[in-house]
């Protein structure tokens, strides 16, 4: 029971820096002290993954498989017709395997990892370098976009994150800087630039870094594309192409526009590859770009229109540690917007932040990912499912309205449903007790800490007759997870 502010501030705690509780996670934080467990999330490498969870994810279909390789699997071309249609067919069923290996993956950690900001802060960096993966051959490098530039960078330092994404194919395929390259004239071999594309350039911009406010123009844009010229990703065996990063992308010379360029007042000598290490130092260390991140964390952990003082202290903690991202954590999670009781349950769910939350607080385990993503659609926010480059919207404005609550109320009256039972073993959730004890209405309110006002309290209480399908026979739990209370954190 929440009986007291501080007991408010610890489920503020676990819902800004988790997914929500589990059934335990109160007692945790309460036992060894709000500041104890933040900084216990802020390292993550020393919270010990189960076992069970690790052993899960590694036999995953082509989890481990590097992209080349999987190119190598899925694009072999066939010697016979007969060949080649089988090949078809294999192509056909093994190739999506890449996909909902990345989003059976993603929903087991976000629901069962007990490293939850790094969970947080991985959807938060995918989201800000979204890639849709479902363009072309992106899905065959997710795995590898996550887990080898995205995860081992999201409490690290931005620059270094940011090269990581600028050098990986699932960016450079995405906003199709694979197209970006020069014609040389045979006969001067002058570098034209009619065939340069701006898509990555303008994006690196406008929304990886500096903000549509940020103070470039359109010649800055490009700029920045023709340094991009020359990097993408190729199979190619000639000699001028230089592997750049082990997932497959490269860096060709007879692509790349070798002249000088000027870069936000500043001058980028023409010399190859050096030219985007140089240009990604500039852009991250600028002060745009502390003010763009800054102001995206403030929104995501605080409110959805930040204090502008909260950004400005964040902006100052981005540019003075270097870019540090678990320093600016720090400053934020300590300073007084954050911990204003005006913001504690106040910031709307997202599809994805609500169905996760609903199965850590069920303690449910997730046999069926693709079901779940499912319902992920159903909500209009499937996982590597945004089409466009600035990722899923993580305001109100966007998901509270009549149609997505209703959505989400339908999802939560046929939870029961989707509860495995003896004899329907093959549902997408798994109790983690035959007897469903974490899901009812007593376990709830203990897991969640009594959120709940009086009102709600009240209808729960009136209502306790058998649940859609009649899987259970209290509709408590469900009337819980569906109220007002709950669709927030």
């Amino acid at each position: 029971m929440l009986t007291s502010s501080t007991d408010h501030l610890t489920l503020h705690i676990l819902n800004r820096l988790s997914y929500g509780p589990k059934p335990g996670d109160l007692d945790h934080i309460q036992a060894i002290g709000i500041d104890a467990y933040i900084q216990e999330q802020l390292k993550p490498q020393k919270l010990a993954m189960p076992k069970e969870l690790s052993r899960r994810i590694a036999q995953l279909p082509d989890f481990n498989q590097s992209p080349p390789s999987l190119l190598k699997k899925y694009a072999r071309k066939p010697k016979s017709e007969a060949n080649m249609t089988a090949a078809k067919e294999e192509r056909k069923q093994a190739q999506p395997q890449a996909l909902n290996s990345a989003i059976a993956a993603r929903i087991w950690r976000a629901t069962e990892s007990p490293q939850q900001l790094q969970e947080v802060m991985t959807e938060f960096w995918f989201n800000h370098f979204n890639v849709f993966g479902r363009k072309g051959k992106i899905q065959l490098y997710l795995v590898d976009y996550e887990l080898n530039a995205i995860q081992p960078h999201t409490l690290g330092n931005f620059r270094t994150l940011l090269g990581a994404i600028a050098k990986h194919p699932a960016m450079l395929i995405y906003l199709d800087n694979t197209n970006n390259k020069v014609i040389k004239n045979r006969k001067n071999q002058q570098a034209q630039t009619k065939n340069v594309n701006e898509n990555y350039a303008r994006e690196l911009l406008e929304l990886h870094t500096l903000g549509v406010d940020g103070g470039y123009s359109q010649a800055d844009i490009i700029a920045l594309a023709r340094i991009l010229t020359g990097w993408g990703v190729t199979q190619d065996k000639n000699q001028t192409a230089t592997l750049v990063n082990p997932a497959g992308s490269y860096f060709r010379d007879d692509w790349h526009d070798f002249s000088d360029k000027q870069l936000l007042g500043q001058t980028i000598k023409g010399q190859g590859q050096a030219e985007l290490e140089q240009a990604l130092d500039l852009i991250a260390h600028h002060p745009s770009t502390a003010r763009h991140i800054s102001y995206k964390l403030a929104q995501w952990f605080v409110s959805d229109n930040p204090p502008p003082t909260l950004v400005k202290q964040l902006q100052q903690t981005f540019l003075t540690s270097n870019g540090n991202i678990t320093t600016v954590l720090q400053t934020l999670f300590k300073s007084p917007s954050f911990l204003d009781p005006n913001t504690f349950n106040a910031k709307f769910k997202t599809p994805y932040q609500y169905i996760v939350s609903v199965i850590r607080a069920g303690d449910f385990t997730v046999t069926d990912p693709r079901k779940v993503n499912g319902w992920l659609n159903q909500l209009s926010m499937p996982l590597y499912g945004c089409l466009t480059p600035n990722g899923y919207d993580n305001t109100a404005q966007t998901w509270l309205n009549p149609d997505g609550l209703l959505r989400r109320l339908t999802l939560i009256e046929a939870l029961p449903q989707n509860i495995a039972t003896p004899d329907k073993p093959q549902r997408p959730l798994r109790a983690s007790s035959p007897q469903m004890t974490s899901f009812t209405k007593e376990a709830l309110q203990s897991t969640l800490g009594n959120m709940f006002t009086a009102q709600t309290q009240q209808v729960v209480a009136a209502n306790s007759g058998t649940a859609q399908g009649g899987a259970l026979h209290d509709r408590q739990p469900t009337l819980l997870l569906g109220s007002p209370e709950f669709m927030y954190q």
